[in-house]
């Protein structure tokens, strides 16, 4: 089963190796991965998304813990969240096609987003079922190049534990709702 794990850690140098590094030492496939900047410029936000039943992804979650910048690690797969990615595809597109290529991308309210001669690039958002669905579609057109983000993930509502992190590195988490 796909588990989405939300890893909060230190903005700093080398975190994303020792993270990575721990899932290639264990021979852990990592499905997908995205990290960013949170509220606090002084923590990133890593979305994991990694195949393995409960006990597995449990010792992955206290492995992760154990790394020195890893402030907090959520496996977030059972709680209701939002995922999101977001995909662009390069697509043959002489002018002959473009009319029905076009159709496709209103369909799945994405966008074009670059028109070139005998190209279009189309960017389009959502869940990891429509960014397939859209990549299918375009198929029969001959897609030139894919790129996609992976996975980014918040859990719903205002319930659940926040994160205050100060400068220092020191971690208070308070429970809402």
């Amino acid at each position: 089963m796909k588990h989405t794990l939300a890893v909060l850690v230190e903005n700093r140098p080398g975190v994303l190796m020792r993270v990575a590094g721990l899932f290639a030492r264990r021979g852990y496939n990592i499905e997908s991965l995205a990290v960013g900047p949170t509220e606090n410029p002084s923590i990133s936000r890593m979305t994991i998304v990694v195949e393995g039943d409960e006990r597995t992804i449990e010792q992955v979650c206290k492995q992760l813990n154990k790394l020195i910048d890893v402030i907090k690690v959520s496996d977030i797969t059972a709680d209701p969240h939002v995922g999101r990615e977001l995909i662009l595809i390069k697509v043959n597109a002489d002018p002959q096609v473009r009319g029905e290529i076009m159709q496709i991308v209103e369909i799945f309210r994405a966008r074009i987003v670059d028109i070139a001669r005998d190209t279009l690039i189309i960017e389009a958002t959502g869940d990891e079922d429509k960014i397939n669905a859209i990549e299918n579609a375009l198929r029969p057109f001959g897609i030139r190049e894919v790129a996609r983000t992976g996975k980014i993930a918040l859990v719903r509502g205002a319930r659940g534990k926040i994160l205050e992190a100060n400068i220092n590195g020191q971690e208070t988490a308070t429970q809402t709702g």
